[in-house]
């Protein structure tokens, strides 16, 4: 009986902790130091480092080059330019500005989903006429640079974009 009462302590701890985990207000991107370059430039950088990163393996939970899943990945690029990212793509999904697809630039994520669920996040490379090219790190690839635009699976889950830099 002694056991059962602790084992459910310790489940009721964990689960308190969770709930009150999960539950913080919206978040906002925030420099960890200042940052002086210009807009333009630290785009481009963003975009280098993202490209940098192409072929590391997807790893569930992964932020570093080791190993990146979609929201490690894109935390990880921000990092390197002292700009701080929530963990998830559901919560960074609420970072930033939500801007036109048309409008989006390099170094602007892309969300997707489906049901008005946020299932991954993409980093924007270029924004041209034959579409929306990301760096984005895939279960089944690793991370790599694609026209979103053009695939028949990702076409279809874009939901927005959000443009955290501005």
């Amino acid at each position: 009986m002694f056991k059962n009462v602790i084992k459910f302590q310790m489940l009721f701890t964990f689960l308190a902790y969770f709930v009150v985990s999960c539950t913080s207000t919206e978040p906002t991107v925030q420099r960890k130091s200042p940052d002086t370059r210009s807009t333009s430039s630290l785009r481009k950088n963003i975009e280098q480092e993202a490209r940098k990163q192409i072929g590391k393996r997807y790893k569930y939970g992964g932020k570093n080059p080791k190993g990146f899943d979609c929201s490690g990945l894109t935390l990880y690029v921000y990092d390197q330019f002292n700009i701080a990212l929530s963990a998830s793509s559901k919560l960074q999904a609420k970072q930033g500005k939500k801007i036109n697809l048309k409008w989006a630039k390099k170094g602007d994520l892309l969300f997707f989903g489906s049901g008005g669920r946020i299932s991954h996040v993409a980093l924007i490379t270029a924004n041209k006429k034959d579409g929306i090219y990301v760096v984005h790190s895939t279960s089944s690839r690793g991370v790599i640079e694609e026209n979103v635009s053009k695939s028949s699976y990702w076409k279809r889950r874009i939901m927005f974009a959000r443009n955290v830099l501005d």
